[in-house]
């Protein structure tokens, strides 16, 4: 800033080494937010413990983090050090896929992208339409949300957090998520965060007529008793789990 000073201060300095003495003032200014990005990135990592499941697939009876669940535990420790996220769509380069921005920024003005492309064709293992194209949409960037909080802290949850799927299954595996299951879990996600009966009556109406369309009756009644459960307890006055 000493040298950019007395260079604008001294009439003889042509216009090109102004603007490149401007431009490498850029480059170390910008080097040096990355460096405390980086160096606030390291400690709310260490701040963060394993979070522990608070979700089950109906599928396949294994428990998982949803996204608020990971919410609380984490945007305490990265606000504090001065992060912020925001989430965005964009256009996949996979054709069925959407994909998933999250903008991190941070207080001292360095910013990273990360991304993810989700499965948002509605489309089941065998080809045929399981959901509609909104609810598939919705499905694929609440798993898209969750995936890329966990991935940019490198949180751990428990002892597996992939909904009791296994890493990477092929598409011959019995284990692999379908469309179906992943409109259950978004929705058994959403459920967690409501917080009135009338916004958990609200989703039943959503969820019902979505779960309906897929045939799948194991979904349709575990939701149906997870609202009627999630219910009772918020017209008891009790703390919705």
């Amino acid at each position: 800033m000493h040298a950019i000073t007395a260079a604008a201060n001294d009439p003889n300095v042509d216009i090109d080494k102004m603007e490149r003495l401007l431009s490498m003032h850029e480059r170390m200014h910008a080097r040096a937010n990355e460096q405390k990005f980086n160096a606030a990135m390291t400690k709310a990592q260490a701040a963060m413990g394993p979070i522990s499941a608070d979700a089950v697939n109906p599928q396949t009876r294994s428990t998982y983090a949803s996204y608020a669940q990971l919410n609380r535990a984490l945007r305490p420790i990265y606000t504090k050090n001065g992060f912020a996220l925001s989430f965005d769509t964009a256009t996949s380069d996979q054709a069925g896929h959407v994909r998933i921005l999250c903008y991190v920024s941070h207080a001292a003005g360095h910013m990273r992208t990360y991304k993810c492309d989700m499965p948002a064709d509605g489309k089941g293992a065998k080809g045929g339409d399981v959901m509609t194209k909104t609810h598939a949409s919705g499905s694929a960037m609440t798993y898209g949300q969750r995936y890329l909080l966990k991935l940019i802290f490198n949180v751990a949850i428990g002892e597996n957090d992939d909904d009791g799927n296994g890493a990477g299954p092929g598409p011959n595996d019995p284990r692999q998520v379908s469309d179906a299951d992943r409109l259950a879990d978004s929705l058994f996600d959403r459920l967690q965060g409501t917080k009135t009966d009338g916004e958990a009556a609200a989703l039943w109406a959503e969820g019902c007529i979505a779960l309906a369309d897929t045939k799948r009756r194991d979904l349709y009644t575990e939701f149906k008793d997870a609202v009627i459960a999630h219910r009772r307890k918020l017209k008891a006055g009790g703390r919705p789990s």
